[in-house]
């Protein structure tokens, strides 16, 4: 009978994240449980996790958190991003009020962040999205410069609250710097498990401390070994030449 294959835990991405060293650490530490990554857009994120596609994903908040469980890691910085002959190429930030005139590309409506930039560097309208899309999706026809006076943009690990499997806790773990050896990775309780169990068999099979006297075999005392002399009853030797009783 063939042994069975162990579950393979899917990770999600959206764009912008590079979940590479996590995923390395992840089969470092665990070589024989198998990993794949899944990239999905950011409007399809929550559908991936509900849905079952990935076990739990990176995402970019805000996410609606009704039955999943969120823990937020890193902010980004939010850029401009326009044709190369912008007139915004000149400066090193960008105030938001300074866009108002501006024609604002919505991402969606698009069809998402890399064809949106696309258009951008036609010099049909500037896009706001986080810096790692932009140089993600960085084009020589297009420049892109932080802008000020927008809310930064979070990304953050998520999955389903009713998930409980160890092996989505042991990569949170590592996402969040946990060692191998951290009391809160179940992976590092198992061999306090197997202690514990050892310990337990091993005092069943100790023998009893209580201590006994050795009984003595039935029929007597022991007899003299061979050849020995017999012992006078009365503890005195029979003098020599001595005579009998008359």
């Amino acid at each position: 009978m063939s042994e069975p294959q162990p579950s393979v835990l899917t990770v999600g991405f959206v764009p912008g994240v590079t979940p590479g060293k996590w995923v390395s650490r992840w089969r470092d530490r665990f070589p024989a449980k198998p990993l794949e990554t899944r990239e999905y857009e950011a409007a399809s994120q929550e559908e991936a996790l509900r849905a079952g596609t990935v076990d739990l994903g990176f995402v970019r908040l805000p996410v609606d958190r009704e039955g999943l469980s969120v823990i937020p890691l890193y902010e980004e910085q939010p850029v401009v991003v326009a044709g190369k002959d912008h007139e915004l190429s000149l400066f090193d930030e960008v105030p938001l009020a300074e866009l108002a005139a501006e024609n604002h590309l919505d991402v969606i409506a698009n069809g998402g962040e890399k064809a949106t930039i696309e258009l951008a560097a036609t010099g049909a309208g500037v896009v706001i999205v986080p810096m790692s899309i932009a140089r993600l999706y960085a084009r020589k026809d297009a420049v892109h410069r932080p802008v000020l006076d927008v809310p930064a943009t979070t990304i953050a690990v998520a999955w389903l609250s009713e998930n409980t499997a160890e092996d989505i806790e042991e990569f949170i773990g590592i996402v969040r710097g946990r060692t191998e050896r951290s009391s809160r990775q179940p992976s590092a309780k198992e061999p306090e498990k197997k202690e514990k169990k050892a310990q337990k068999a091993a005092s069943k099979k100790q023998p009893s401390a209580r201590s006994s006297k050795p009984t003595q075999k039935a029929g007597g005392p022991k007899k003299p070994a061979a050849g020995g002399k017999k012992q006078n009853p009365r503890g005195r030797k029979p003098g020599a030449g001595g005579r009998g009783r008359r």
